[in-house]
């Protein structure tokens, strides 16, 4: 009778060898609890207000409007953007919100007098993304000018333009410490800057196609940036590839978050949402969202996400004029929604 390894062929062999791949974490899926409708146009950004009571979005209809963050209840619409508003930032050391649209247009504006306080003027096109910088008071705006300027808040004057990008910067987030700004591009690159020189420290070009989003992880010196060609995590401060999400959302990416658990959310123009599981790049849930009766399909896409500040609730702003939230869903269990785990093939021969 024959030994039964020749029974065994090489790839059973393979899935045999543990893999280096570290196991995901399991994750409830999450559902959709709540359409907020109000804007009569695509909705592009949305922030969370620092003490977690309300949320504001801005949208192609020029408005913006501030929710309470429990009921969904619409509580004031600010007007004064004449294109659509593509940027949002709420400060957590003023009563400050800070907006950015087509109409090259920054704007601060004071929440306790519900009006606009300062203008930021120089970008020569449409101002696409927007942060703030976590401790001192300045302001980081992208464009289709291909430059991100930084801002004095309390000035208004511009500090540098980080120019050396050859497209659009349509992403960019901050920290407090080197490098203090990261821009992703159309061009397909990530740059680091010096914001004390104005210069670029790094240019990652692991990209293929532009980068439109790009989330921080809220506790560990990491980072993740999504092109249509693949999403890809990132080392902070040094930029060294770590490694590719195990799955390809196969649309334009607009939108990315994370929470402090370890949950990645991605929204694409084809209004896929996928979750997915930081620390393994497990794909662990792919959700579609349903575009609200008289929207057409086409309508059916993603221009922002943001958690709320506990992570425990999500806000996706969509194409179909709505706002939803989501939540994990807190039937579902490891049993309920196994890990359909696999380490990707090229792990899985070491």
């Amino acid at each position: 009778m024959p030994a039964p390894a020749q029974n065994l062929s090489t790839s059973a062999l393979m899935e045999r060898i543990p893999s280096k791949w570290p196991r995901p974490v399991w994750h409830a899926p999450w559902k959709n609890y709540r359409v907020i409708s109000g804007h009569l146009g695509w909705v592009r950004s949305v922030a969370v207000d620092p003490s977690n009571t309300w949320f504001c979005t801005g949208s192609a209809d020029r408005t913006i409007k501030i929710w309470d963050l429990a009921s969904g209840r619409l509580k004031l619409t600010l007007t004064g953007h004449i294109e659509q508003v593509r940027g949002l930032a709420v400060s957590n050391k003023h009563t400050y919100m800070f907006s950015a649209g087509d109409d090259k247009q920054v704007k601060c504006w004071d929440l306790e007098q519900n009006k606009v306080i300062r203008s930021y003027h120089g970008h020569l096109s449409g101002v696409y993304c927007l942060a703030l910088h976590p401790t001192i008071d300045i302001l980081l705006t992208g464009g289709r000018d291909s430059v991100c300027r930084v801002w004095d808040v309390r000035s208004k004057m511009q500090i540098h333009a980080l120019s050396g990008h050859d497209n659009t910067v349509c992403s960019v987030f901050t920290r407090p410490t080197d490098p203090q700004v990261v821009t992703g591009s159309h061009d397909t690159t990530i740059k680091f800057w010096d914001l004390r020189y104005g210069k670029t420290m790094l240019t990652l070009t692991n990209h293929k196609k532009s980068v439109r989003a790009m989330a921080q992880h809220p506790k560990e010196q990491c980072f993740a940036s999504a092109s249509a060609d693949n999403i890809k995590k990132f080392s902070l401060p040094k930029g060294e590839f770590l490694h590719n999400m195990l799955s390809q959302q196969k649309t334009i990416i607009n939108a990315m978050a994370v929470n402090e658990e370890g949950v990645m959310v991605t929204g694409g123009d084809n209004g896929s949402m996928w979750f997915w599981d930081w620390k393994s790049g497990h794909n662990f849930q792919q959700s579609q969202t349903i575009v609200q009766p008289g929207s057409l399909d086409s309508e059916a896409g993603i221009y922002a996400l943001t958690y709320d500040v506990t992570g425990s609730r999500l806000i996706s702003c969509e194409a179909d004029k709505t706002i939803k939230m989501w939540k994990e869903d807190e039937t579902a269990t490891p049993e309920t929604h196994p890990l359909n785990f696999r380490p990707p093939k090229e792990i899985r021969r070491f």
